[in-house]
C-alpha cells in the first residue's frame, strides 16, 4: 500500500517540477523618474483672490436728476445763498421765484423750508417743459451744434439760463453763461437721457 502511495507522491512531484521548469524569470528593469519625464518648468497656482470691479448702468430717474442737478447748483443745500443771491438747493433767483407765484414766500421762510423748495423746482419743470415743448419735440434724440439733445438736458438748460436762451440755442448757436462762467451746453450734455415724470 505504501509503495503506490509513494508512486503517485512521486509521479506528482515530477509533474510539479516540470511545470515550473519552462517558467522564465524576469529581472525588472527600474529606470528613474526622472529619465522617463522631464519638466522644464513648474508653474504655482496663485491663492491670490482678483476681484474684478463690474460696473452697472446708471439707472437715470427723475429722482435722480433733481438730486443731481441740486448737488450740481448747491451740493443739496437748502440753506444755501450764493454770491448773486441766489437760493437754496436748487439756487432760484427772486424773480423766477414770483414769476411761479411765490412772491409771499419770504427768503428766509423759502431757505428753511426744503418742502417748498421742492415744491418749486416742479413747478419750474413743468414750466419750461409747456414753453419748450415744440423744442423737446423736434430736437430730442438729435444732435444739434455737437450737443445730443433730451429733454432732461433741455429743461436742466432752461433751469441755468432760462427758456428764452434754450430756444435762442436752437435758433442760432447761442451760448449762455451764467455769472460763474457755466455754459447752458454744459447742462445740455450734463443732464442729458434722464427719466423725467410729470
Amino acid at each position: 500500500m505504501k509503495k503506490p502511495i509513494i508512486t503517485v507522491l512521486s509521479i506528482f512531484g515530477m509533474y510539479t517540477l516540470s511545470a515550473f521548469a519552462n517558467v522564465i524569470y524576469f529581472n525588472p528593469q527600474v529606470e528613474s523618474f526622472s529619465n522617463i519625464l522631464h519638466i522644464k518648468e513648474a508653474n504655482l497656482i496663485s491663492s491670490e483672490l482678483k476681484i474684478v470691479e463690474v460696473k452697472l448702468p446708471e439707472i437715470k430717474t427723475h429722482i435722480k436728476f433733481l438730486d443731481d442737478i441740486g448737488f450740481r447748483e448747491s451740493s443739496n443745500n437748502y440753506k444755501a445763498v450764493n454770491q448773486f443771491g441766489y437760493l437754496g438747493k436748487y439756487q432760484f433767483g427772486r424773480k423766477t421765484l414770483n414769476n411761479l407765484g411765490y412772491e409771499d414766500v419770504s427768503n428766509r421762510e423759502f431757505l428753511e423750508n426744503s418742502s417748498i423748495q421742492e415744491e418749486a423746482m416742479y413747478a419750474l419743470l413743468n414750466h419750461n417743459k409747456r414753453i419748450l415743448r415744440r423744442q423737446i419735440k423736434k430736437y430730442h434724440g438729435k444732435t444739434i451744434y455737437g450737443v445730443y439733445i433730451t429733454e432732461s438736458g433741455i429743461l436742466a438748460a432752461a433751469h441755468l439760463a432760462g427758456a428764452g436762451n434754450v430756444r435762442k440755442f436752437f435758433r442760432k448757436g447761442y451760448e449762455f453763461k451764467d455769472g460763474n462762467g457755466t455754459k447752458m451746453t454744459s447742462y445740455m450734455i450734463l443732464f442729458s437721457g434722464y427719466k423725467l415724470e410729470f
